[in-house]
């Protein structure tokens, strides 16, 4: 088995109902993986990183390093072009490069779409820009040793590779033998429609229909990757963003009860905080304060519940509604 190159979109995991955390670990099965080259961000709370090992796949590290510095290094040199008029249109033409990249991953899209050459010729088309327009350096943050000391990690493995979509031309380039996956007999399953509902139910908006996305949760009765627990939690969010706290109570506190097992690991900090939040909202200061501090108490919990509990222990949460809620 040689290298399958899968792409990352990172936190527009959340976004595609097509290409989620869901799709990912079933084109991982497909496969017949069970681990995966880790070659991308090193966010704690990337989608990903709650999926996989949910699902049962290891996530193999050792291939990335840290480039914080060539980050601060961008980001003065950045600083330093805009005191010159030369360098403030270099950095407009960069901007307008990276705006046309990001308005096509604005839309949704399936496997095959990301895959195919519109996509992945768009993102080498950015690259290029930014590298003739800022220069190979901090310009770039030095993508280009980036990318070829990451190659030289992966020489010699097989497997699955996690890899930012847009680094996926230039890995291929630099690793012979190296692949995308057939797609041809692929198709997302349950695991992604999950996903997709579970992903679209912790961000609502004001045109949604409620009661549908409602009876859609109470249908379902979930699976490893997005188990029971947290499609409760989304359903107590919606209960929340219209006021009805009795109910996002009784939710949260099944799904609490719950949380036991093979889990995702930021599913305890997410219900956890929320019902912090519930809790406060319904006057009951004491039991959300040690909820709050439950949250604190995880070995892991995403950054958005740690924000959300150290928020609730210096000021009660109160329930303010805008026809909205956003996760936790």
């Amino acid at each position: 088995m040689s290298l399958t190159l899968l792409p990352d979109l990172g936190d527009l995991l959340r976004l595609y109902p097509q290409y989620n955390a869901g799709t990912v670990v079933e084109l991982v099965r497909s496969l017949g993986a069970r681990e995966v080259l880790w070659a991308s961000s090193a966010d704690p709370d990337h989608p990903l990183r709650d999926a996989l090992p949910a699902a049962g796949l290891a996530i193999r590290e050792g291939f990335t390093e840290d480039w914080a510095w060539a980050e601060a290094e961008y980001d003065q040199f950045l600083d330093f072009l805009k005191l010159y008029p030369q360098g403030r249109e270099r950095l407009r033409e960069a901007g307008r490069a990276e705006g046309e990249f990001a308005a096509l991953l604005g839309t949704p899209a399936a496997p095959d779409r990301l895959l195919g050459p519109e996509v992945l010729d768009a993102a080498a088309r950015y690259h290029e820009t930014q590298r003739r327009v800022l220069d190979e350096g901090p310009g770039t943050v030095w993508r280009d040793r980036r990318l070829t000391r990451l190659a030289g990690r992966l020489s010699g493995h097989t497997g699955v590779v996690i890899a930012p979509l847009d680094d996926l031309p230039e890995l291929l380039a630099r690793l012979p033998g190296a692949a995308l996956p057939d797609l041809s007999a692929f198709t997302p399953g349950e695991t992604s429609r999950l996903r997709a509902l579970a992903d679209r139910a912790w961000q609502l908006r004001e045109e949604d229909d409620l009661t549908a996305l409602l009876e859609a949760l109470e249908r379902e009765t979930g699976d490893r990757v997005t188990p029971e627990a947290e499609l409760q939690a989304t359903a107590a969010s919606i209960h929340l963003a219209v006021g009805d706290l009795q109910a996002a109570r009784e939710l949260l506190e099944r799904a609490a009860h719950s949380l036991q097992g093979e889990l995702p690991r930021s599913l305890a900090g997410l219900v956890l905080a929320r019902l912090g939040q519930v809790r406060d909202a319904l006057g009951d200061r004491d039991l959300a304060v040690r909820t709050y501090r439950a949250v604190l108490a995880l070995s892991h919990a995403p950054q958005i519940a740690r924000d959300t509990a150290e928020a609730g222990l210096k000021e009660a949460f109160a329930l303010q509604l805008s026809g909205g809620a956003d996760q936790a």
